[in-house]
């Protein structure tokens, strides 16, 4: 388990101590530790993994000793506050601490998700069939900032999933390195129109329900994927 000292509000009479203060008291450098740390939250998905792990680790009033501590550093860190409440939304479940985390995330206007370049939309996928038959795709969703899901599954729209992996986490830019066609698995895959995916991956789901089978849980972070409004989202230049 991840944990990081948390400053109190109040401990630092000046939250931009100078660099020669910060070296010789011992809050202070706590201090400007914390806040390189929720720097870090905009574009390090370690750090965001972290930080929600260390968060959910806490009794009920270091979590508002957390936020009070958000909320007086926050607005003093050159980053969107949905980079630093975003994981903390991911632990609370419902309640007065989540009403204000979500208070202070639609503070600021909604920053523009990734995306691939060349396409309109930030979702994507890859996909190819392997030589017994299993078909491999790997689904890019954002999240928010640069941060996206990537799922890979292995399954026959006929016959159901065979395996599936969930990354819930990664930067953008890392992903969109990715070339247009690779190999996922020992499978060539190549970038596939995302309706043809989800399509597939709905038959896969249907698959699964008639033998009793559990839905993979990773598919439920892109269940919005699955809506009737899937024409809308799959870009243009994707059509075959």
């Amino acid at each position: 388990m991840v944990a990081f000292p948390i400053p109190m509000a109040g401990e630092t009479d000046d939250p931009d101590t100078a660099p020669h203060e910060a070296g010789t008291n011992p809050v202070a450098r706590v201090h400007a530790a914390w806040r390189s740390w929720l720097s870090a939250l905009a574009s390090d998905s370690e750090a965001a993994i972290a930080a929600a792990l260390a968060y959910e680790s806490l009794p009920p009033e270091a979590r508002d000793a957390w936020l009070d501590a958000l909320d007086a550093d926050g607005p003093s860190i050159d980053v969107p506050a949905v980079a630093l409440y975003a994981p903390l939304l991911a632990v609370e479940g419902a309640g007065p601490r989540r009403q204000r985390i979500e208070a202070r995330i639609a503070s600021e206007p909604p920053p523009a998700h990734p995306s691939r370049p060349g396409r309109r939309h930030g979702a994507w996928a890859l996909r190819g069939v392997a030589g017994d038959g299993a078909h491999v795709c790997v689904l890019v969703v954002p999240v928010y900032l640069e941060f996206v899901h990537v799922i890979v599954c292995r399954y026959t729209p006929t016959g159901g999933f065979i395996a599936v992996r969930h990354d819930p986490l990664r930067h953008a830019g890392d992903v969109l390195r990715l070339p247009e066609a690779q190999e996922v698995d020992g499978v060539k895959v190549e970038s596939t129109p995302l309706r043809v995916v989800i399509e597939e991956l709905a038959h896969a789901i249907l698959a699964d329900r008639r033998e009793h089978r559990q839905t993979p849980p990773a598919l439920s972070s892109v269940a919005h994927l699955f809506g009737p409004q899937l024409d809308d989202i799959a870009p243009a230049d994707d059509d075959p």
